[in-house]
């Protein structure tokens, strides 16, 4: 499938802002089963690109300057990519939990997909008995890893509602954990805590998903949406495998790779500073449209 992605952010100020910095991690990767077509960011004028780098993990990040006086930023990300990713299976011969436990302990890989960079609490991901010892429930040590996986995204879509007003982008996993409400990044950031408090090197991966109109329904351009799961690394020969908590599934062809990193605030789409007085809002939209 090819997909006609574009992102875009509106930021508007009830006064001018003299200076804005932006840190911009909107460019996709090239990841297993998807291949990124003319990435492109098109910005308001007073905006500059500054430099462009890896984000360390496994990811691009731009630095956006805005130095003239502005009470309006747009930022929009456009791209085609092709996405051929057959949805796993859990496979009787996969590596169980104990077996992946081991291995990861094991690796010497430090690039950014070496294993052994997710298995340690990161700053937005802190371990929790209470989380760890819930999530254990479904990760026994003789169980298949990709089974494991998917029996625990699976008891997170059950067990908790999504609600967009419950928590913001800074709510520890322990509260979303404890209100049993949120969004994917929280649904993602506590299935992570789960994992790794059992020794399981797994990562959190922003992106986007296609969604699909209700039978007799437009596609309606624009209200797609940013969209954040899980990747658990299954052991040399399976690699890593998305699971998506939020849609109690293993990730396919629909779900497009941006960045992975160890939560949060590592892949952000869009974060920064500006210098003016209060008074900001924010517009996004995102449309996920296939051409092929």
């Amino acid at each position: 499938m090819r997909y006609k992605v574009s992102h875009k952010t509106r930021f508007r100020y009830a006064h001018p802002v003299a200076f804005a910095r932006c840190n911009l991690r909107l460019q996709p990767v090239e990841w297993s089963g998807q291949t990124v077509h003319d990435h492109r960011l098109e910005l308001s004028a007073g905006a500059r690109i500054a430099w462009t780098r890896p984000i360390g993990y496994l990811g691009h990040v731009t630095r956006m300057v805005v130095d003239k006086p502005s009470r309006e930023i747009v930022i929009e990300s456009r791209f085609q990519i092709e996405v051929d990713r057959p949805t796993p299976e859990p496979r009787a011969d996969d590596p169980t939990v104990a077996e992946i436990t081991a291995l990861v302990r094991s690796s010497t890989d430090l690039g950014p997909e070496g294993p052994a960079n997710y298995i340690y609490p990161s700053p937005s991901i802190p371990l929790d008995a209470e989380i760890t010892a819930w999530c254990a429930e479904d990760l026994a040590p003789d169980r298949g890893i990709v089974e494991a996986g998917l029996a625990l995204a699976t008891r997170i879509h059950a067990s908790f509602t999504y609600d967009g007003s419950a928590t913001a982008v800074d709510t520890a996993p322990i509260e979303a954990f404890e209100k049993r409400h949120g969004v994917c990044q929280d649904f993602a950031q506590i299935m992570i805590a789960g994992l790794r408090g059992v020794g399981l090197p797994a990562a959190y991966v922003s992106g986007y998903l296609r969604t699909i109109p209700p039978p007799g329904k437009a596609r309606l351009v624009g209200a797609d949406a940013t969209h954040a799961w899980v990747v658990i690394w299954c052991g040399p020969a399976r690699g890593w495998i998305g699971f998506d908590p939020t849609n109690a599934c293993l990730v396919g062809s629909d779900h497009i790779v941006t960045a992975m990193g160890r939560d949060y605030a590592d892949v952000a789409p869009i974060d920064g500073v500006f210098t003016g007085q209060d008074g900001q809002k924010i517009d996004v939209a995102v449309d996920v449209e296939p051409i092929v």
